[in-house]
């Protein structure tokens, strides 16, 4: 039912499992004597955060915060608003901050900022999506999945109007579906 929506595929089932694999390895690694804090971004990290962190053979702990700057529409509002904060400190930790997709730069900007603001020893992100051309702030993960065009995408947490996330790829959205 969802497929008839999705103009293309862009990163499928199986990239995805290979994106988590190669970037919890390369996070075991650099992260292996840290015991970091991976802090998933809600709702549209839970799929990617679940895949990576099972990829990561270390001691490690999660957190949520529920942040968003998109408040419905196809376009980050620059608003950023934090509706859930992270329940635990993070003084002296070294955080890695899992994200579905890095677009505008805004919201994880802010986030990183505040985590570093708060006593972090260190900040990372890892994202299973970067987009660069839609980049509106100088920011750049530091471990990435693999790079996408500036289209509008859903499917594996990302969504439009809270819809598609549970797709089990990321496709791009058919543009007659949110110009209505």
């Amino acid at each position: 039912m969802l497929e008839k929506d999705i103009l293309k595929v862009l990163v499928t089932r199986e990239e995805i499992k290979q994106i988590a694999k190669k970037l919890g390895k390369q996070l075991a690694e650099d992260y292996k004597d840290k015991f970091p804090l991976v802090v998933g971004i809600l709702k549209g990290c839970v799929p990617f955060m679940g895949e990576l962190v099972s990829e990561m053979d270390i001691h490690l702990e999660m957190g949520f915060m529920d942040v968003s700057s998109y408040h419905g529409g196809i376009e980050s509002s620059g608003d950023v608003k934090i509706s859930k904060d992270l329940g635990l400190s993070v003084q002296d930790r070294h955080i890695i901050i899992a994200e579905d997709i890095v677009d505008t730069g805004r919201t994880i900007k802010t986030i990183k900022e505040l985590l570093l603001f708060r006593g972090a020893s260190s900040v990372v992100t890892a994202t299973m999506l970067d987009k660069p051309e839609g980049r509106v702030v100088d920011f750049h993960p530091e471990y990435i999945g693999t790079t996408i065009p500036k289209e509008f995408v859903v499917g594996f947490g990302l969504d439009y109007d809270e819809k598609y996330r549970n797709l089990p790829y990321v496709g791009v959205l058919k543009p007659e579906v949110y110009n209505k």
